[in-house]
């Protein structure tokens, strides 16, 4: 079974969906295609397609898969990758209206320099991303979480990165309170 994941994005993915089918009516595509279609609104009798279900479901479906091909989003390209199953991943573009800019491309390619998965750009080439993937070994996916927020936080106690509001919130904040005390005074005389 091959599952395809569009996400929760609020815009269509069509073209993905199109590209799949056009596979599977060239026979190229001969396992059952299931399809997490989101808010994309598609009809084919060669897929079973749904909408949205919950994520227990999805890992589900992403254990039975062989390949999983998705959208470029990173939550679901980090779900598919937990699973060291090939992963073909198209990004969403603005000039087709399937997002609001290209943030998709990049972290697709980067994925893929990496190791992690296959990046489709031609979507006319999905037969021969199939065919890679069945051959595909996927780099194994490591999460860099701790070290990506003690980066960030290091970053942020050095003096030159904190905002100048946080660096002089206290004497705001009893300036404020001096600020409100005296109106105070001369509204109501306090």
């Amino acid at each position: 079974m091959i599952l395809v994941t569009l996400g929760t994005q609020d815009k269509s993915f069509i073209r993905l969906l199109k590209a799949v089918d056009r596979e599977i009516k060239n026979n190229n595509i001969k396992e059952k295609v299931v399809v997490q279609a989101g808010y994309t609104k598609y009809k084919s009798n060669n897929m079973e397609i749904f909408d949205l279900t919950t994520p227990e479901e999805i890992d589900k479906l992403m254990k039975k898969a062989s390949i999983l091909i998705t959208h470029g989003g990173v939550g679901s390209i980090l779900n598919a990758l937990k699973y060291d199953k090939p992963v073909i991943a198209a990004p969403r573009l603005s000039k087709y209206k399937e997002h609001t800019n290209d943030h998709q491309k990049q972290i697709v390619s980067e994925f893929a320099k990496e190791g992690y998965l296959i990046e489709l750009e031609d979507f006319s080439k999905l037969n021969e991303a199939i065919k890679e993937a069945k051959k595909f070994k996927p780099k194994k996916y490591k999460s860099n979480n701790k070290k990506f927020v003690s980066i960030i936080e290091n970053y942020i106690k050095e003096d030159n990165h904190v905002s100048w509001y946080n660096k002089y919130r206290y004497i705001f904040n009893v300036l404020f309170i001096l600020v409100i005390i005296l109106i105070l005074k001369i509204i109501v005389g306090f």
